[in-house]
Parts: C-alpha cells; sequence; structure tokens
C-alpha cells in the first residue's frame, strides 16, 4: 500500500525533503532507477519524518558523479557516494549483491547487481521495503511492511548466513528493536544468542559507532538488556556485564541493582544530552562490582575512579580519540562529588564553575539522581541553584591573551612556577581591564620580568 499523502505532504514541507526529491528526480530523469530505502521508508510508513534518507539505484558510481559534480566519493571502491543538495547530504548507493566471500567483517568486494538483488543483501525486513519518489510505487519483497505493523524484527533469509556476512548485523537488530520498541521474530533471535561469540571479529571503532547509535535510540535500555540477554555483551563490554546482581545500598537505590540503576539512568535522556555524557552516564558506575564492600552498609568506596579507569580502558579499546576519551574520564571521575560544593571556597568554586566541562559535569549528576528510586534532586538544584548566582557575582573570565607557551617562548625561560605566576598576574590586570590586546600584554609581560 502507497505511502500517505499527509506524511508525503509534511515532507515536502521541510526543506531536506525538496531537496531529497529533487535528488531523486534528477537520477530517475538521466534514465536510472532511484528508490529510496532503509530507515527513512520505515519511518515514513510509521507516520515519521525521517531524519536520514538513503537511496539505491541502478546508476553506477560515475553516472552519480556526472550528475552531481561536489559529490564525496570517498565509499566509491564499496558503491556509495554522498551528495550534497541544496544544503542537505544524502548517501546513494548502487545496487549490489553480497559477496560470498566474507570474513565477517566488511564485504571483500562490490558486486553490482539488480533491485532485487540489493534487496536480499539488506539485513531486517523492514529496512528492505523500497520507496519510488515519482510513481509512489513500494518494492516490498519480504513482506517488511507486515513485519513492521507488527514491529517484528526479522532477518531476510537464513540469520546464520546474514551474521556470518558481516557480524555487525547483531548490534544492529538488537539497535532496531530498541528503536521500534519492538519484538524478535523466534530463529532471528535464536541465532543472535548462538552466535554471539563472533561479535569478536570486529574492530573497536565499529561497535563503538554502533554502540554510540544505540545510546541514541529512544529505548537503548531495551538494547541492553537485550545484549546482555543474548551474550552479546559478555563479549564487547564485559565490565558492564558484570554489574548485574550486584547489589546497593536499600537505602538509596530501590531500582535494585548497579545494573537496574545504569539502565534506569539511559531512561532519563533527553535530546540535549549529547553523545559524550550518554556514554559517561552509562559507564559512571562500571567500577561498582570491583569496589562492592559490606560495611555498616553495602559501600562502594572510590568506585567513581575506578569507574572511571575502566571506562578509559574500554574506550582505548574502542579506538576512541584521545579528547573524547579524557574528557569522558573527568566526569565519571568526578561525578560524586555534588554534595560538596556547598562547602567550597568562591575561590574553590571558581575553578569549578568555569571549567569547560563543567556544564556536563551538571548534566551527569542530574541523570545520576534522576535514574535513582527514590530519585532525589535537591543536590542537583542548589548546585544549579548556586552556579548561576556564582555566575552572576563573579562574570566568566576572558581567555587569557596569551598562554603559558607564549610566556615562555617571550621570556626565553622554561616550565615552572614562575610561568604560572607570570601568567596569574597578566591575567589579573586583563581583568581590570589594564590590558587588552595580545602587544599590551607581551608589553606589560616584559614589564614584570624586570
Amino acid at each position: 500500500m502507497p505511502l500517505s499523502p499527509s506524511i508525503i505532504d509534511r515532507l515536502l514541507g521541510t526543506s531536506e525533503g525538496q531537496a531529497a526529491f529533487e535528488a531523486s528526480e534528477k537520477i530517475i530523469g538521466a534514465g536510472h532507477e532511484c528508490y529510496w530505502v532503509g530507515g527513512a521508508v520505515r519511518d515514513l510508513l510509521l507516520e515519521k519524518l525521517p531524519k536520514d534518507i538513503d537511496m539505491a539505484t541502478s546508476a553506477m558510481p560515475d553516472d552519480i558523479e556526472k550528475l552531481f559534480p561536489k559529490s564525496d566519493a570517498k565509499g566509491k571502491q564499496f558503491g556509495s557516494i554522498v551528495v550534497a543538495v541544496k544544503g542537505h547530504t544524502f548517501e546513494i548507493t548502487m545496487y549490489r549483491e553480497d559477496d560470498s566471500a566474507s570474513d565477517g567483517r566488511k564485504p571483500e568486494s562490490v558486486q553490482f547487481g539488480t533491485r532485487e538483488e540489493d534487496a536480499k543483501r539488506r539485513d531486517a525486513t523492514v529496512n528492505a521495503i523500497y520507496f519510488h519518489p515519482v510513481s509512489g510505487e513500494l518494492f516490498d519483497p519480504f513482506e517488511g511492511e507486515k513485519d513492521l505493523n507488527e514491529r517484528l524484527v526479522r532477518f531476510i533469509g537464513n540469520p546464520k548466513e546474514r551474521i556470518e556476512h558481516d557480524v555487525l548485523r547483531m548490534l544492529r537488530m538488537v539497535r532496531l528493536r530498541a528503536t521500534l520498541h519492538g519484538q524478535y521474530e523466534p530463529k532471528t533471535y535464536e541465532e543472535l544468542k548462538a552466535s554471539a561469540k563472533k561479535i569478536v571479529s570486529l574492530s573497536g571503532t565499529r561497535v563503538l559507532e554502533e554502540v554510540e547509535k544505540i545510546l541514541l535510540c529512544p529505548h537503548p535500555e531495551i538494547a541492553f538488556e537485550d545484549l546482555y540477554e543474548t551474550g552479546i555483551l559478555d563479549h564487547i563490554l564485559p565490565e558492564m556485564a558484570v554489574c548485574k546482581g550486584v547489589a546497593q545500598p536499600r537505602e538509596y537505590h530501590h531500582e535494585g541493582d548497579v545494573w537496574n540503576h545504569l539502565m534506569q539512568v539511559t531512561t532519563k535522556f533527553t535530546e540535549d544530552h549529547e553523545i559524550d555524557i550518554r556514554i559517561a552516564a552509562l559507564f559512571h558506575d562500571i567500577g561498582k562490582p570491583e569496589t562492592f564492600q559490606i560495611k555498616e552498609r553495602i559501600r562502594f568506596d572510590h568506585h567513581a575512579e575506578a569507574s572511571a579507569d575502566s571506562a578509559t580502558k574500554i574506550l582505548k579499546r574502542f579506538q576512541m580519540s584521545s579528547d573524547r576519551e579524557k574528557k569522558i574520564h573527568w566526569l565519571i571521575r568526578h561525578h560524586m562529588m555534588m554534595a560538596t560544593f556547598a562547602e567550597l571556597t568562591d575561590e574553590r568554586k571558581a575553578y569549578w564553575y568555569f571549567h569547560p566541562w563543567f556544564q556536563e559535569l551538571l548534566q551527569l549528576f542530574y541523570l545520576d539522581a534522576a535514574g535513582t528510586t527514590p530519585g532525589n534532586l535537591e543536590f542537583y538544584d542548589e548546585i544549579v541553584t548556586d552556579y548561576n548566582q556564582f555566575l552572576n557575582a563573579h562574570p566568566r573570565p576572558k581567555k587569557p591573551l596569551l598562554t603559558g607557551h607564549e610566556i615562555m617562548e617571550i621570556l626565553g625561560i622554561g616550565p615552572g612556577e614562575k610561568v604560572g605566576e607570570l601568567s596569574k598576574s597578566l591575567h589579573d590586570a586583563q581583568t581590570r581591564k589594564e590590558v587588552t590586546t595580545k602587544a599590551e600584554a607581551k608589553a606589560y609581560l616584559k614589564k614584570l620580568s624586570h
């Protein structure tokens, strides 16, 4: 059955929708087939506006490059080109068929084929529904629309063969169920469990990409529960898997064990929580199993430090950039400081409140408290109030005109306390507006050093 006119009208009311139709019509007008496929069609059938519109075509890579001279052809060898139309980008893939020789990590080669062959190589039935943007025709060879109505997650063809060709499909199917809030077709679920160990063949980079997508989907808690139940989590995040069954003090955690707390935290994500905060929240208590003790009550002394160190090991394994890794480590390491801010001097508050990552630390404070039963946001609200009052009374200092490295270079001195003293004096003068330019800063610095 065709897409409803109302969702098409809504899509045409957006600049992205207009650009997508224009790109498609250009390809079709040149004599090639062009269909929208995947998540975009799935969303449209659910009466939702898609975030990304991917297209499949009978055209060859060279044909697409001629039609869109400013295209990004980095994926050309794999039959994929990204084109830009009116400020929007669309991934266009050539009809392909599966390469029978695969190591389970990536295809050895790309073989172009027909629309029918292209459909067979896709992962889930609900992702193999093709929409023709001009005629409105739906091509649905595996009854994906029926499965979508049931919110059924089902591999196309033989589940074992689908996984053997690309083991990343296991993570994608788990994410698909969490996205649809759906259910598994029995053979699909059985094979996810049977093939769990195969996930170790994936690179850390590919696992991280999929974990990030899971954290950004509507129900990450469903996905992580499935990863645990299928045994996949044991192989990609064993540090998380061991949180299951680790008791917490009943007085503070009616939600249950450490695993329950982490899952409840993920249900509190909102659109303003960016991916690094979500990762920090997911890992913020993974040091609790190794720090578990029973004293006057259950305790996890120094678990923030243990969790931060454990998270760093995971992120190195995932080949995350060092800048992101350091920030996430810092956030997790300091997530237990919430109750101490009322005792700080203004000088120490300035250190924390002006820290470039403090607002993200505030978000982690919120998620930790909101993901606990009974939720207690009292300390969080107090910090937010004090933070705003402090910033009103102490405007954020301007960026220093000269860095420590520049000071050493200008004066010909090496690292040491002297650099810090000069930097502070210069910054104080800048705050008093005695120094306003780099030239004045250099002159002031030279005067100080005599």
